[in-house]
């Protein structure tokens, strides 16, 4: 995983962390606020109720007959009431009355009529002046079955003869909060992700001068291509990775934003390191051949060394020009439809006239075809040969000469063509495997110890992803420990190409 990705990520979790906290604290503070409302409306209640009951007590004794009467009345009374989302028919409440022992004299539910209730918080907190109240399960299994209390002293002559306590079950608010929760929950996720969006949209459009609508516009116009009958014709395949290209093109510039990545100036301290060598042996060979009195053979020989300098920096300089300008491209246009067996035969030609010494071999498993560029896949895979061929070594005495030097195989893979160039050559260093794809990046050919730009199998990487494809090079087979000796049928190295394979 690059930086730039893991710098995406992070702020993207940084953001998901942050959303999922602000959620979950609103969410965990939700219930309790609820109780709080609750238990307040139930606070003035009870203190109506006993203010009520106070003026039925003779000589300290409770009306409980005229209690009952009251919570009968009110148990039997049916009203309409529609609150938001809550249709209300009856009357919830609980209530009990307790004589100054904390005995209960009165119970609406009828359950604990003489139970001594002196230990519950709600009536020996009262009993004693304070403010009382409780919350207690009617099945211990069930947290949704609690019921909060909340109690009231009854007086008669200044002195607390008694409580009353009313109860109110939590399910009855309850739902309230359900309903509540998952609202924020929903309202929340989807503020978040719109905020992402939203973030998106203006960074891409921060980055992207055109916007993306004509970027957009731009893909779908990719899906259209002529056919072998001349005609043009639209595909949903060919739109659908289209969008799938533009979107992974517009993840890449955002993660370059992010990131701060500089292309400019990345590419001019590659370059200027590329470049410093070559310089340096124009440099020292133009000074010497300034010397008086040099035979000519060496000023031959020096005016040779800077022509081959000269040489390399320039294709250094072109190929960085070429690789800039692809990676430029968000997406292919005028895609056609390129048959791969032919083109893989056609450059492994061309490859045998470049190195004669060489056995190159083409297998065709099936014939396949993909859709895209003709130009640049013939690069991707020219570029993967030449390679195989500059790190072939020639063949040990001895070795069987039908086993070619290098095979270049077509097949198919699920739905992509899979296009592979195996070479006998050294393979690929334990060092080197993970920056094979890196700019300037290039191993010592063998025998002439000579270097490449290094921009080579960066450009086939960048054509594969333009090709909605991938590419990859490793040792063909796992290398042996050092001490038994090379084996040649065992050596060399093995890259792969896979791209979108059109239906036969």
């Amino acid at each position: 995983m690059s930086r730039r990705t893991r710098i995406v990520l992070a702020l993207v979790l940084v953001y998901a962390v942050g959303m999922g906290g602000l959620l979950y604290q609103v969410l965990a503070d939700l219930d309790p606020r609820y109780r709080e409302s609750a238990e307040d409306g139930l606070v003035e209640t009870v203190q109506l109720m006993a203010t009520v009951i106070e003026q039925e007590v003779d000589q300290g004794a409770l009306p409980t007959d005229r209690i009952a009467g009251i919570f009968r009345e009110l148990y039997a009374r049916r009203f309409s009431a529609q609150i938001y989302g809550l249709h209300k028919t009856r009357v919830e409440l609980r209530a009990y009355v307790t004589n100054r022992h904390g005995r209960v004299v009165y119970d609406s539910t009828g359950r604990d009529l003489g139970q001594d209730y002196s230990g519950w918080r709600d009536v020996r907190d009262t009993l004693r002046g304070e403010y009382g109240a409780r919350t207690t399960r009617d099945v211990l299994a069930d947290p949704a079955s609690g019921v909060m209390y909340v109690g009231a002293p009854i007086r008669w002559g200044g002195e607390i003869v008694g409580v009353v306590s009313l109860g109110k079950p939590v399910r009855s608010f309850g739902q309230f909060v359900d309903a509540a929760r998952g609202k924020i929950l929903s309202v929340g996720l989807v503020s978040g992700l719109s905020v992402l969006v939203l973030s998106l949209v203006l960074s891409f459009w921060l980055i992207r001068p055109l916007g993306i609508t004509s970027d957009l516009l731009a893909a779908l116009g990719t899906a259209w291509a002529r056919g072998e009958d001349g005609r043009r014709h639209f595909g949903l395949r060919r739109a659908w990775r289209a969008l799938r290209a533009q979107a992974r093109a517009s993840l890449q510039e955002l993660r370059d934003a992010i990131a701060g990545r500089n292309y400019v100036q990345d590419y001019v301290q590659q370059l200027t390191h590329e470049l410093k060598s070559p310089l340096s042996a124009v440099r020292g060979a133009a000074e010497l051949l300034q010397e008086p009195g040099m035979p000519p053979e060496q000023q031959r020989r020096f005016a040779d060394n800077i022509a081959r300098e000269t040489h390399r920096m320039e294709e250094a300089v072109n190929r960085m020009v070429e690789l800039t300008a692809l990676e430029s491209r968000r997406l292919l246009r005028n895609q056609q439809r390129v048959a791969l067996a032919p083109l893989l035969r056609e450059l492994a030609t061309g490859a045998r006239a470049k190195a004669p010494r060489l056995g190159i071999e083409v297998r065709i498993d099936q014939e396949l075809a993909t859709e895209g560029d003709p130009f640049l896949l013939r690069r991707a895979i020219g570029n993967l040969l030449d390679n195989a061929v500059d790190f072939s070594t020639p063949r040990p005495e001895g070795t069987s000469a039908t086993e070619p030097d290098i095979v270049i195989t077509l097949a198919r893979e699920g739905r992509m063509a899979l296009v592979r160039v195996r070479d006998h050559g050294p393979g690929v260093p334990a060092f080197a495997q993970d920056k094979v794809f890196d700019k300037f990046f290039s191993l010592a050919r063998p025998g002439s110890q000579r270097r490449s730009t290094g921009l080579g199998l960066a450009f086939v990487c960048e054509i594969a992803t333009l090709h909605q494809g991938s590419v990859t090079l490793a040792n063909a087979v796992p290398q042996r420990e050092p001490t038994l000796g090379p084996d040649w049928a065992r050596q060399g190295a093995l890259a792969e190409l896979r791209l979108p394979c059109l239906r036969v």
